[in-house]
């Protein structure tokens, strides 16, 4: 699947010299990947790559995709400037070529995909983890639309169908022990486009 109006639009959020969603990892992620030891890890939608840093820093493997170049120009750049190597593709899934159970961990971290993709995504992406692999997500919740009406600049899609339940996160990792999964209410401050409060579902999760 390629959408040219979906890859423009990543495009044109990443093209400014400013990071969109800051340099700094995402607390959840930080927190999670703190507590493990250092493996293979997958960031899909990494888009500039703060996360993608952050472990490679921390002694991570980190491979990491996204659907723009703009980002991945940006993410390397970072990547430079903190003196660590991403094996950062650009391109949909379907046409990365990943191997079976080729990694370690995978963080989904506002890895909102198109509704029409996103539950096949996750499970096509689970079939790259190797069993005992870390899962490690945060995204917006279905709730989160209220938190917008009150401020836009929280961000995240507009469509109720591209944010989650608890239920459909459950669902697309069934193939998991669940080790946690919530909805709570957070305070953000990642960049330009994650400022304020907003709802979000965190899922960690173990494969089977």
């Amino acid at each position: 699947m390629e959408d040219n109006a979906w890859i423009k639009r990543w495009d044109d959020r990443y093209k400014d010299n400013a990071y969109a969603y800051g340099i700094e990892p995402n607390e959840f992620l930080k927190e999670q990947l703190d507590q493990l030891p250092p493996a293979s890890i997958l960031f899909p939608a990494e888009g500039e790559g703060r996360n993608a840093v952050y472990a490679a820093k921390n002694g991570w493997q980190v491979t990491a995709f996204d659907i723009s170049e703009e980002g991945k120009k940006k993410a390397d750049l970072l990547a430079q400037q903190n003196q660590v190597a991403l094996d950062y593709h650009v391109g949909v899934l379907e046409d990365l070529n990943f191997a079976p159970e080729q990694f370690k961990a995978i963080a989904f971290i506002y890895a909102h995909f198109p509704a029409a993709i996103k539950s096949r995504y996750h499970k096509t992406l689970l079939d790259h983890l190797q069993p005992g692999g870390m899962v490690i997500f945060e995204a917006f919740s279905k709730n989160h639309i209220a938190y917008q009406h009150l401020n836009p600049n929280v961000g995240g899609p507009q469509d109720m169908d591209s944010l989650f339940s608890l239920e459909e996160v459950a669902a697309d990792f069934s193939c998991c022990d669940h080790l946690l999964l919530e909805e709570v209410e957070v305070e953000l401050n990642e960049g330009l486009f994650h400022i304020g409060k907003g709802s979000v579902i965190r899922f960690v999760g173990r494969k089977r």
